[in-house]
């Protein structure tokens, strides 16, 4: 293998990534994790939901931890976007943002998730994850008995306010773009029924104590002041960041997440391996862990099998056990 050929590069640095990237480490494999610095786990400002974590962990903090642990495991780090990607008679090529002498890998882990949509509303982002949230299923436990509102877009946001009317009754919906997206069909009748409060205004600013990221309420573009202690928003139309799979002929669906072996994380391009939010699954950090260990644990057998393959015929024999089989005597 050439010199300047990476095992593994890892595209995207979050957490999906970064456990990915840790394996591979393991397997001592020369690995390089290129991260353009931003994304959904760099705004969190704290995982609830998290084994280990009972008082929460932050994004930021995980992703500092794991580039720790990665490092330490000999992975290189490279801050930059990828442009440009194609399949090579070794592997593949990836152009950069910074203009650097294109990368080569033998093998590709796509890790590059989505980020949530929503306006650029004053006081959001240092809420994130701390009082205000984007995923039910993630934090609809923090919202118990408090009083909540959804900040929204259209049905979208009406569908999740329902949602989260299993923790709490306590519950206004603000379809910040009632203009552009009104409710359409059952849903006043639906949000009626669940005794949810419907404001179809638009939102001039989040108050909350910044340092501490705990939401105070909404202030309205008309003047008018919501209190709440707590907030999920839910606009809708979350970017999928899978562009690159376009470029290398992965098979993607409708909504441009990436379709993988359930069993490997490998795509339909041999080769390449997608893991985290980028892939179809549930989206949390949990499940993003262990499709990156997953996808890690793939490669190490694929490039085993490479090795094998180029071997000298004394060495390549077919008494030496393929590593994805366990022989039970």
């Amino acid at each position: 293998m050439s010199a300047d050929l990476y095992d593994c590069i890892v595209i995207g640095g979050g957490i999906a990534g970064l456990q990915g990237a840790i394996q591979l480490g393991r397997y001592k494999h020369r690995t390089l994790v290129i991260d353009k610095g931003r994304g959904r786990s760099t705004l969190c400002r704290s995982y609830h939901n998290v084994l280990g974590w009972p008082d929460g962990v932050s994004g930021p903090e995980l992703r500092r931890l794991g580039r720790l642990q990665a490092e330490r495991l000999g992975v290189q780090f490279a801050e930059a976007e990828v442009t440009g990607a194609a399949r090579t008679q070794d592997g593949f090529t990836l152009q950069l943002d910074s203009g650097q002498r294109a990368l080569q890998a033998a093998t590709l882990l796509l890790a590059t998730g989505i980020m949530d949509r929503f306006p650029p509303l004053a006081g959001l982002e240092c809420c994130l994850g701390e009082t205000v949230y984007v995923c039910p299923d993630c934090d609809g436990y923090e919202v118990s008995g408090r009083e909540t509102v959804v900040l929204g877009s259209g049905d979208v946001g009406a569908a999740m306010a329902i949602t989260l009317s299993y923790w709490t009754n306590k519950l206004t919906y603000i379809n910040h773009e009632a203009d552009s997206a009104p409710l359409t069909g059952n849903m006043h009748d639906e949000l009626k029924e669940a005794g949810i409060a419907y404001l179809p205004e638009a939102i001039a600013e989040i108050v909350s104590d910044a340092p501490s990221g705990k939401l105070q309420g909404v202030k309205l573009a008309d003047g008018r002041m919501l209190t709440a202690e707590r907030g999920f928003i839910a606009f809708g139309g979350n970017q999928v960041n899978s562009s690159l799979a376009d470029q290398l002929g992965m098979e993607r669906l409708e909504n441009k997440h990436i379709v993988t072996d359930p069993r490997s994380k490998q795509t339909n391009v041999p080769g390449i391996w997608a893991a985290g939010d980028v892939g179809v699954h549930s989206e949390q950090v949990t499940i993003a862990m262990g499709e990156g260990s997953q996808a890690a644990i793939w490669i190490h057998k694929e490039l085993l099998r490479r090795k094998r393959k180029e071997a000298p015929s004394s060495t390549n024999r077919s008494d030496i056990p393929d590593p994805g089989l366990v022989t039970v005597k």
